[in-house]
């Protein structure tokens, strides 16, 4: 049974318990239930590695999912992944998780509630800085907001503040409205389109965990890319450009 109804917007409309002005709503406890069961299969998985060539099913899982946000991570950014996979990797697996699990009856996704999505999108924001100084230093980062006049200042503050609003109202908005669009489904034909519509929910969860993890990668490197293609080091010529430079019998044609 849908502890929501179709007149709720979000979860936090849903009061499970409250006592002398303290309330616990559906999005606290998903939310809580959510990164309990993470740290529980992480341990679980990680409990017993192998390094031999027989290694477990959630081993498998657990390599091929790591090894594609490495790639991910490295496509974008251009850099090495150890830095960024951590923040990213919990990012993805969150949402992806709080997006998946649409299919238990009861539950109510807590990506669909304004104040999660707008939390996750400000642990962006602030990530964005985060990795910019230690890449470039202070002064290296703030001079980004900055070029390539000082009349650009406002407008770069402006679309650091509203791209993190986007990233909020984005992941809200599509969970939120895909919720809302099964219900009203589900209550004109129950006998239709529950299959099809938890399919495509599913779906659609995981495009907007990869969607958002992507973007927060993004900007991330936005804000770390000045610095790396600054440092990159000059290819040197090729022994067979240098030998055709140096090549007397080209000088002397030129010569003659």
């Amino acid at each position: 049974m849908d502890p929501m109804s179709l007149r709720d917007i979000s979860p936090d409309a849903v009061i499970l318990w409250e006592w002398r002005g303290l309330s616990l709503n559906a999005t606290i406890l998903f939310t809580w239930a959510i990164m309990a069961i993470l740290v529980f299969a992480s341990w679980l998985v990680t409990r017993n590695l192998s390094t031999g060539t027989k290694i477990s099913r959630w081993q498998n899982l657990l390599e091929t999912t790591v090894s594609t946000m490495r790639k991910q991570i490295r496509e974008i950014s251009q850099r090495e992944t150890d830095r960024y996979l951590p923040f990213i990797g919990t990012l993805f697996l969150f949402i992806a998780v709080s997006n998946l699990f649409t299919i238990i009856p009861g539950y109510v996704p807590p990506t669909g509630s304004l104040s999660t999505t707008a939390a996750l999108a400000i642990s962006v924001f602030v990530a964005v800085p985060f990795f910019g100084i230690a890449d470039q230093g202070l002064g290296g980062f703030l001079k980004r907001y900055v070029q390539p006049t000082y009349l650009m200042l406002p407008f770069n503050v402006v679309g650091e503040l509203s791209r993190t609003l986007a990233l909020a109202v984005r992941l809200f908005g599509n969970i939120m409205s895909g919720t809302k669009i099964i219900a009203i489904l589900l209550a004109i034909a129950p006998l239709i389109f529950p299959i099809f519509m938890h399919a495509l929910g599913l779906l659609t969860g995981l495009i907007q965990a990869y969607i958002f993890a992507v973007l927060a990668m993004v900007y991330i490197g936005s804000a770390t890319r000045a610095q790396h293609e600054k440092e990159a080091p000059v290819e040197p010529p090729s022994p067979g450009k240098e030998r055709a430079k140096n090549d007397p019998r080209k000088e002397n044609r030129k010569n003659g």
